[in-house]
């Protein structure tokens, strides 16, 4: 694993993963990775019928976020330049198996399996969570029309999800460091003092090295 900070920040839709990873970017000097979003041609019938268009919509993610992780595993990780991203590719999965059929969910795992078998894997992970409440707010303040559309029920799923997958992390990465903030507690976008605490405790982590982290939850 590279000693070069390569950090992830995930958490269900509207928690600030992008805000917080463009803060992080500019307090640190890291390059920023902010995942595809609008480009996806398939999103905004996915919020209206998941069902029909589940399919069509993660397989684009996956293409994109392959080819993004690519184009960064070849020109930042390999040169040792810090990256902090506003994504883990593996929220394809966490996505995949809420919204795919099981017929489905088989062929794409494969698919997954093959294009990140060997893609870098970050050796920091910041997990952003919050209230139902609070993650309609977000979403509602940042506008986005197609997210209007989206299903409370599946954004409550996505979060239950996201919890299930961060317990199981130390399985997956053992060694990689999570670093959990409350969303309902914290809101460092309007308050700069929670801001810089998150960047204080980061600050923190990145110096006792990538390879000697110790799990913070």
């Amino acid at each position: 694993m590279t000693h070069t900070p390569f950090i992830a920040v995930e958490g269900p839709i509207g928690v600030g993963k992008t805000s917080l990873a463009k803060a992080i970017s500019s307090h640190f000097e890291y390059h920023l990775l902010k995942e595809i979003v609008d480009e996806n041609p398939f999103l905004t019938k996915f919020y209206e019928n998941i069902e029909e268009w589940s399919f069509q919509t993660e397989m684009f993610f996956l293409c994109n976020r392959y080819k993004q992780l690519e184009e960064i595993k070849q020109n930042f990780i390999e040169k040792d330049i810090p990256v902090v991203a506003d994504y883990h590719i593996y929220k394809n999965i966490i996505f995949a198996k809420r919204t795919l059929t099981s017929n489905q969910y088989k062929k794409y795992k494969n698919i997954y399996d093959i294009l990140t078998v060997d893609m870098p894997k970050p050796n920091l992970i910041i997990y952003l969570h919050a209230s139902l409440p609070t993650l309609l707010s977000r979403i509602e303040m940042r506008g986005r029309e197609m997210e209007q559309k989206m299903d409370p029920n599946y954004l409550q799923q996505l979060s239950e999800d996201y919890e299930t997958a961060m317990a199981n992390w130390a399985t997956l990465y053992p060694g990689t460091p999570i670093i959990e903030i409350n969303g309902d507690e914290v809101d460092f976008v309007r308050n700069p003092d929670d801001l810089t605490n998150i960047l204080l405790k980061l600050d923190q982590a990145l110096k006792k090295g990538a390879t000697c982290f110790e799990p913070t939850r």
